[in-house]
């Protein structure tokens, strides 16, 4: 046995140098790697999403991604849902929500996943995510029936910055792009959150990239809940590192005080991002599902099973 493997090692071993004696010219040259775009595209295309252009800004083209449930025809009038992406507005791909979108596609709505600017790619600020954000419900809702969407029954959706994008198209008065038919509401009808950083206030997350006290009233959430601010469900880990418990349930009771719909679930020993599904698994994921299926049914989104 021992004379087998050290044959073996040897043979490896002279295999290793004749590769090491290959000549740069007979070497292949190595692959140049596929910009995320190009990633996205293919990912979701695989999935059978439909690309559509919402929004452009120079050389920079926004898209939306459509799931449409199976029969769906334009002349329907589904509820529908858009989704942001998280990744601190400084990444992040649309990929991300395409379990839930297709869960929800299969319950009847029409689900989208939103692209929209960040640092790394566009060297923005959080300030043009929400811009963004806004023009992408704007987009939705004007171009409601000719995807057979119902635009009273519009939700908006996200994990970390991409939740903090929906809640702030919900809630934030300003931050509107230039040129943008303010007649057309970006306010979505309802709001599905994982882990969002809806408070950008000195105790919250993100204070220092949204100017501090000079302009965090601008953009944070949890500092322009209002009446009328549409109802939400909220998923929070109590380990997560980002958002305390505690500012999850001021948000809920800071909804609740202007009379709006606020469902909050806390999961136990569960840290940042647990919902995705690749990273809290299964069960996780299935239970997250379950609840927002309860809280659309509720709010007469989804027919009850």
């Amino acid at each position: 046995m021992h004379t087998v493997l050290r044959i073996f090692v040897m043979s490896l071993a002279t295999g290793c140098l004749l590769l090491g004696t290959v000549t740069a010219q007979e070497k292949k040259p190595a692959s140049k790697k596929q910009p995320q775009s190009d990633q996205t595209d293919r990912a979701l295309a695989k999935l059978g999403a439909r690309k559509i252009p919402y929004k452009k800004i120079g050389d920079i083209s926004l898209n939306l991604w459509f799931f449409y449930p199976k029969g769906h025809a334009t002349t329907d009038k589904r509820p529908a849902i858009v989704f942001f992406f998280g990744g601190g507005w400084n990444g992040g791909t649309p990929t991300q929500f395409t379990d839930q979108s297709q869960y929800l596609a299969s319950r009847g709505m029409i689900c989208i996943v939103a692209d929209y600017r960040v640092k790394s790619r566009h060297k923005t600020s959080p300030f043009e995510c929400v811009q963004d954000g806004k023009s992408a419900v704007r987009w939705i809702r004007s171009h409601a029936a000719q995807h057979g969407i119902d635009p009273d029954r519009l939700a908006a959706g996200g994990g970390s910055a991409g939740g903090h994008v929906a809640a702030a198209t919900a809630t934030v008065p300003g931050l509107n792009d230039k040129g943008e038919d303010l007649s057309v509401s970006c306010r979505p009808n309802a709001l599905v959150l994982f882990n969002p950083v809806y408070d950008n206030g000195p105790q919250g997350y993100g204070f220092d990239r949204v100017g501090k006290e000079k302009r965090y009233r601008e953009i944070s959430p949890i500092d322009n809940i209002r009446k009328g601010t549409p109802p939400a469900i909220v998923f929070l880990g109590d380990k997560d590192k980002l958002i305390p418990v505690a500012t999850a349930q001021r948000y809920q009771k800071l909804m609740q005080d202007v009379g709006s719909k606020s469902v909050l679930h806390i999961y136990p020993e569960q840290g940042h991002g647990f919902f995705n599904l690749r990273k809290g698994g299964q069960k996780i994921f299935d239970q997250t599902m379950v609840q927002t299926d309860a809280f659309l049914t509720g709010l007469g989104y989804l027919e009850a099973k």
